[in-house]
């Protein structure tokens, strides 16, 4: 199954974006489903429903980081290259999406009273977040 079609399926299981584009994502670099589901667990709902960084963008940032990041003192290239893909990918999702910012994509805030009620009435989670899993998946397919 391509990366994309098993992040949105993991996401419609109930597990949240950014498990579901890490999970997805993350085996190419050598990162079992199980530890991927575990590290992504605290950053669904822009970072444990506080409403801040999307999840799916927090998951891919991890992706981006498995295949890229500085694991060997001075080698400074390699956190450039990481924050350099990383930048590209912010841009092209905002200008798929507008934004990065959970609350701002669902038009409401988790971390708000009652914000976690609205998003499950106006189905959010089924409706527009699995495009943001979508969108997160198929830019890193296409950057890594």
């Amino acid at each position: 199954m391509h990366e994309v079609d098993q992040a949105v399926a993991c996401f419609a299981k109930g597990f949240n974006c950014s498990q579901a584009v890490l999970s997805a994502c993350g085996s190419k670099f050598g990162l079992d489903q199980d530890t991927a589901l575990k590290v992504a667990g605290a950053f669904g709902g822009g970072m444990a429903r506080m409403g801040e960084t999307c999840g799916a963008v927090t998951g891919a940032f991890m992706v981006i980081g498995l295949k890229h990041s500085k694991i060997k003192q001075g080698d400074d290239a390699a956190r450039e290259k990481t924050y350099e893909v990383v930048e590209e990918f912010v841009s092209r999702f905002k200008s798929r999406n507008s934004s990065i910012v959970c609350r701002d994509l669902l038009g409401c805030d988790l971390s708000k009273p009652g914000g976690l009620q609205t998003a499950k009435e106006k189905e959010l989670f089924t409706t527009i977040c699995p495009k943001f899993v979508k969108d997160a998946t198929e830019i890193i397919g296409e950057l890594l």
